[in-house]
């Protein structure tokens, strides 16, 4: 499998943010398509603050990635939705010690969530 970063030069890209313009994958053997992962384990309260709901439910992408056999190198994709702008900082620094060096592509839409003590929600696509 190849995974590639794909960039036009007619589209500006935002140095440091994080993602890819568009991902590129050949020879994939696999795709995983990852549901909304929001900041709930097992029978217990969200966390209170963004920061903790923000690693929960990053915690939980990757749950479902090792659940078939993948890692955070094999997410190419992700969508995420905030239901404040004002988390946006916030995310980008969790995702940053989450993913490291990793850029999906990524999507990231401010809007309301089904538990209105959620505050963050994130899916994805892997492929191996």
């Amino acid at each position: 499998m190849k995974i590639e970063i794909v960039s036009s030069d007619r589209v500006p890209v935002t140095p440091g943010s994080g993602f890819s313009p568009a991902i590129a994958v050949s020879a994939a053997d696999r795709t995983l398509y990852i549901s909304g992962q929001v900041p709930v384990s097992a029978g217990r309260a969200p966390p209170e603050t963004f920061k903790a709901q923000a690693e929960l439910a990053w915690a939980n992408v990757e749950a479902q990635l090792y659940a078939a056999g993948m890692t955070f190198d094999n997410l190419v994709k992700t969508t995420v939705i905030l239901t404040d702008r004002k988390y946006g900082p916030e995310f980008r620094a969790v995702r940053k010690t989450v993913l490291g060096d990793r850029a999906p592509a990524s999507t990231l839409i401010i809007a309301g969530l089904f538990d209105a003590a959620w505050m963050v929600e994130i899916e994805g696509v892997a492929v191996a």
